[in-house]
Protein backbone atom coordinates (compact mmCIF):
# COMPACT_ATOMS: atom_id res chain seq x y z
CA UNK A 1 0.00 0.00 0.00
CA UNK A 2 1.49 3.55 -1.23
CA UNK A 3 1.59 6.13 1.67
CA UNK A 4 1.99 9.85 1.21
CA UNK A 5 3.95 12.50 3.13
CA UNK A 6 1.73 15.44 4.63
CA UNK A 7 1.70 17.98 2.94
CA UNK A 8 4.31 20.88 4.37
CA UNK A 9 3.70 24.26 5.23
CA UNK A 10 6.18 26.69 5.39
CA UNK A 11 7.08 27.49 9.29
CA UNK A 12 10.05 29.98 8.60
CA UNK A 13 13.14 30.88 6.70
CA UNK A 14 16.30 29.71 7.60
CA UNK A 15 19.67 31.50 6.40
CA UNK A 16 23.41 30.47 6.90
CA UNK A 17 25.84 33.02 6.30
CA UNK A 18 29.30 33.37 5.41
CA UNK A 19 31.59 36.68 6.54
CA UNK A 20 34.96 36.76 4.94
CA UNK A 21 37.23 39.57 5.14
CA UNK A 22 35.75 40.88 8.16
CA UNK A 23 37.64 42.74 11.61
CA UNK A 24 37.30 43.18 14.91
CA UNK A 25 35.88 39.25 15.34
CA UNK A 26 37.61 39.00 18.64
CA UNK A 27 35.23 41.87 20.17
CA UNK A 28 32.31 40.32 21.56
CA UNK A 29 30.33 43.43 22.63
CA UNK A 30 30.66 44.56 19.07
CA UNK A 31 29.35 41.12 17.79
CA UNK A 32 26.52 40.86 20.48
CA UNK A 33 25.20 44.26 19.46
CA UNK A 34 25.44 43.39 15.78
CA UNK A 35 23.01 40.98 16.41
CA UNK A 36 20.47 42.36 18.71
CA UNK A 37 20.49 45.21 15.77
CA UNK A 38 19.47 42.46 13.76
CA UNK A 39 17.11 40.89 15.60
CA UNK A 40 15.17 44.10 16.68
CA UNK A 41 15.47 44.81 12.45
CA UNK A 42 13.42 41.93 11.75
CA UNK A 43 10.93 42.48 14.74
CA UNK A 44 12.00 39.57 16.60
CA UNK A 45 12.00 39.06 20.62
CA UNK A 46 14.89 38.37 22.32
CA UNK A 47 14.67 35.70 24.92
CA UNK A 48 18.04 35.23 26.15
CA UNK A 49 22.00 35.68 25.15
CA UNK A 50 24.89 33.87 25.55
CA UNK A 51 28.68 35.03 24.53
CA UNK A 52 31.85 33.53 24.90
CA UNK A 53 34.95 35.09 23.74
CA UNK A 54 38.32 32.54 23.74
CA UNK A 55 40.65 34.60 24.79
CA UNK A 56 42.47 38.15 23.15
CA UNK A 57 43.21 38.03 19.65
CA UNK A 58 40.69 34.65 19.97
CA UNK A 59 37.37 34.66 18.44
CA UNK A 60 33.55 34.74 19.51
CA UNK A 61 30.72 32.27 19.82
CA UNK A 62 27.33 33.56 20.73
CA UNK A 63 23.77 32.85 20.13
CA UNK A 64 20.85 34.83 20.80
CA UNK A 65 17.69 32.58 21.27
CA UNK A 66 14.79 34.35 19.79
CA UNK A 67 10.82 33.94 20.40
CA UNK A 68 10.97 33.56 16.60
CA UNK A 69 13.69 30.93 16.52
CA UNK A 70 17.74 32.21 16.88
CA UNK A 71 20.40 33.75 15.57
CA UNK A 72 24.14 32.69 16.31
CA UNK A 73 27.83 33.23 15.40
CA UNK A 74 30.94 31.72 15.66
CA UNK A 75 34.27 33.76 14.60
CA UNK A 76 37.75 33.21 13.54
CA UNK A 77 39.98 36.59 13.44
CA UNK A 78 43.07 34.92 12.46
CA UNK A 79 41.16 34.13 8.93
CA UNK A 80 39.00 36.99 8.99
CA UNK A 81 35.84 34.95 8.71
CA UNK A 82 32.37 34.50 10.92
CA UNK A 83 29.74 32.10 10.19
CA UNK A 84 26.64 33.18 11.13
CA UNK A 85 22.92 30.87 10.95
CA UNK A 86 19.64 32.42 11.43
CA UNK A 87 16.45 30.96 11.79
CA UNK A 88 13.19 32.86 11.84
CA UNK A 89 9.53 32.30 12.16
CA UNK A 90 6.32 33.90 12.32
CA UNK A 91 6.23 37.67 11.40
CA UNK A 92 9.73 38.25 11.80
CA UNK A 93 11.68 39.46 8.72
CA UNK A 94 14.86 37.72 8.14
CA UNK A 95 15.56 39.78 5.55
CA UNK A 96 15.67 42.94 7.32
CA UNK A 97 18.33 40.88 10.28
CA UNK A 98 20.97 40.30 6.86
CA UNK A 99 20.33 43.42 6.06
CA UNK A 100 21.72 44.57 9.41
CA UNK A 101 24.39 41.93 9.38
CA UNK A 102 25.66 42.76 5.80
CA UNK A 103 25.89 46.56 7.02
CA UNK A 104 27.86 45.90 10.21
CA UNK A 105 30.70 44.31 7.84
CA UNK A 106 31.31 46.85 5.57
CA UNK A 107 33.88 46.03 3.14
CA UNK A 108 33.83 42.04 3.54
CA UNK A 109 32.27 39.74 1.17
CA UNK A 110 28.80 38.21 2.63
CA UNK A 111 27.74 35.06 1.47
CA UNK A 112 23.89 34.35 2.23
CA UNK A 113 21.93 31.07 1.75
CA UNK A 114 18.38 30.72 2.44
CA UNK A 115 15.85 28.27 2.36
CA UNK A 116 12.20 27.23 3.82
CA UNK A 117 11.68 24.98 6.31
Amino acid sequence: MATTEPTLTKVGTHALIDVRGASHLDDPARIEAILRRAAEAAGATILQAHFHHFGPAMGVTGVLMLAESHISIHTWPETHFAALDIFMCGAARIDLAIAVIEGAFEGAQVKVRRMAR
